[in-house]
C-alpha cells in the first residue's frame, strides 16, 4: 500500500472510531468507548505509517 492508501485508510478509521467513541458515550456503553478509541489509535498508527512511506518514497 502507498501513502495515499494508509493515509485514506487512517482518516476512515479516525472517523469511525470517533463515531463509536460518541456513540458509547451518549448510551453509557464502555465497550463501544473502548472500541472507538481503539480504532482511533488504529488511524493514528495507520496515519504514521502512511507519512513514514511518504518519507521514504514507498519503499517499506
Amino acid at each position: 500500500m502507498g501513502e495515499l492508501t494508509d493515509k485514506a485508510k487512517a482518516a476512515g478509521n479516525k472517523v469511525a472510531g470517533a463515531v463509536k467513541e460518541a456513540v458509547g458515550k451518549h448510551n453509557n456503553d464502555a465497550d463501544l468507548v473502548a472500541e472507538g478509541k481503539a480504532q482511533k489509535s488504529k488511524g493514528t498508527a495507520q496515519d504514521i505509517k502512511g507519512s513514514v512511506k511518504g518519507a521514504l518514497g514507498d519503499k517499506i
